[in-house]
């Protein structure tokens, strides 16, 4: 039975978000805000909050990937005196691939990562985009099943070939690391785990503040199936697909969107073919 269904007030989770220069900002915003909202719930419930906020970095300051600069950020706290529990979140960067060798600040990061000592529930690991690769080259994810942004798979298996990288997954939880695809999975991989820590009422109405028209879950693609139907690139199509969009109610048939393509109904049948 946990604190919290004892009646006592459970323990505050410490959430240190690791930023590097030019981190890509909605990597961290979007699930920085899904805690803040978190906490703004409880309260609203009567409910002590549940998160705190801390951002920390190799730097004092430091210029995000649309230029923003970020002062006051803290610096790398001490390992062996991290409060329990904690979540390190580590976020991606611009790029194709993440350059560590030639990035002292990087190489500053690595090193704080590696005196890590994951535990679930005391000391636990969440990764956005390319962030897990960051926590390959720290040695974080041997052994672990883990996912990152689908332009980094392949460097992910590269730099640590003993993590069971997962392809096309919003996100992937294994014991106390927990990493996602990329850019919004964030905010679906922090709405989860608030889930887990507040509940799924608490989950549900910071999605529906944050606007989250349809929270993703572990098993589901990366790649949205919802916009498959668009991976062409023929104008006749998208324009039928944009009218089709505009009024579903209309009576669609061959004819009909052949004319709103601007091609014979047999020229529109082989291009959907």
């Amino acid at each position: 039975m946990t604190p919290a269904t004892l009646g006592q007030r459970p323990d505050p989770i410490h959430i240190y978000f690791a930023l590097l220069p030019h981190s890509l900002l909605l990597d961290w915003a979007g699930p920085a805000e899904a805690l803040r909202i978190a906490n703004q719930t409880l309260r609203a419930l009567g409910q002590p909050e549940r998160f705190v906020l801390h951002f920390v970095s190799p730097t004092p300051q430091s210029v995000t990937s649309v230029g923003v600069m970020l002062t006051g950020l803290a610096p790398l706290p001490d390992t062996a005196t991290l409060p329990r529990p904690s979540w390190v979140v580590l976020v991606g960067l611009p790029g194709q691939r993440i350059d560590v060798i030639s990035n002292p600040d990087a190489l500053a990061l690595l090193h704080w990562l590696r005196g890590l000592r994951l535990a679930t529930g005391r000391l636990e690991l969440v990764t956005v985009c390319a962030g897990a690769v960051l926590a390959a080259h720290a040695g974080l994810l041997t052994g672990r099943r883990a996912t990152t942004h689908h332009q980094h798979l392949d460097e992910l298996a590269e730099v640590d070939p003993q993590c069971d990288v997962a392809a096309n997954r919003v996100f992937v939880a294994d014991g106390p690391v927990h990493t996602s695809a990329g850019v919004t999975t964030g905010i679906d991989l922090l709405l989860h785990r608030i889930s887990d820590t507040c509940g799924p009422a608490v989950a549900a109405q910071v999605a529906q503040t944050m606007v989250v028209a349809l929270r993703r879950g572990p098993n589901d693609p990366e790649l949205s199936p919802f916009l498959h139907h668009r991976n062409h690139m023929h104008a006749a199509l998208h324009r039928v697909q944009d009218a089709v969009g505009r009024e579903p109610q209309a009576d669609w048939n061959v004819p009909a969107m052949a004319g709103v393509a601007h091609t014979s109904p047999r020229h529109l049948t082989r291009l959907f073919l």
